[in-house]
């Protein structure tokens, strides 16, 4: 991807997209970043800002990207802002306690919502502008507990799970359209959202590390990317376990 991009980030605050966000913007590219903690957007645009050059766009909105009705607008807002669209990557989420979730249907309704459901009304929303414009691409990231229902984790897995499946069909539809659809399954990041878990091995990644792998995924208009690499091998052995023996394993 040579030219300069326009790019949209949902979720900009989060500890991956704001990396990819500098990585973007000292590549020249201009940014309009939606995020819901106002402080935290302020002071990544700051920082964008000074990274990047006068003639660079580097904008963004506090939003609740739960509140839907605000989604179209949104859209248009960032088209105005730098003049057209060429990436949009949705980042934003929460990792939810799987215990409490197990007693509430309130709360896993408000889960599957947040990781899932917004998700797809952003996604829907671009695609349709995108497949009018017959060019972009469209990168989100999931997760990759999406792959599989585990006990510890199943209700963001199957967030997680909605989405790609949903990446899956909207792929298949846009690519004769000239827009392309990018999946991304990060196994452990060490952000905030995973601050209160316990981080060992080599399995774990830095969020700059993440960021470096979606930044070449959306250059080489990848499909489907693991980061790291070695989870694909990983959820490929966990996918194939049968499932006799798989409940009764404690993941």
């Amino acid at each position: 991807m040579s030219k300069l991009q326009r790019i949209v980030i949902f979720g900009a605050t989060s500890a991956i997209a704001a990396a990819c966000a500098r990585q973007w913007v000292m590549r020249g590219n201009s940014l309009f970043l939606a995020g819901r903690n106002e402080n935290k957007l302020e002071s990544l645009l700051a920082d964008l800002r000074v990274r990047g050059s006068s003639g660079q766009q580097i904008e963004g909105i506090t939003v609740d990207l739960n509140d839907f009705e605000r989604h179209e607008a949104l859209f248009t807002r960032a088209e105005q802002t730098l003049g057209g669209v060429d990436l949009v990557l949705i980042a934003h989420g929460t990792l939810p306690d799987q215990s409490a979730c197990e007693q509430s249907v309130a709360m896993t309704m408000e889960e599957i919502r947040t990781n899932a459901l917004s998700v797809i009304s952003l996604l829907t929303i671009a695609a349709n502008r995108m497949e009018t414009q017959g060019s972009g691409t469209l990168a989100v990231i999931t997760s990759v507990a999406g792959n599989r229902g585990r006990r510890s984790n199943y209700v963001y897995g199957s967030a997680k799970g909605i989405v790609i499946l949903f990446l899956q069909g909207l792929r298949n539809r846009l690519a004769r359209r000239g827009v392309t659809v990018i999946t991304i399954k990060p196994g452990f990041v060490d952000t905030p959202m995973t601050a209160h878990l316990e981080k060992k091995g080599l399995l774990w990644a830095r969020p700059e590390t993440i960021a470096t792998g979606i930044v070449t995924a959306v250059e080489k208009r990848q499909d489907v990317v693991y980061l790291s690499s070695i989870w694909r091998w990983i959820m490929l052995i966990i996918r194939h376990i049968p499932e006799g023996i798989f409940k009764r394993l404690s993941l």
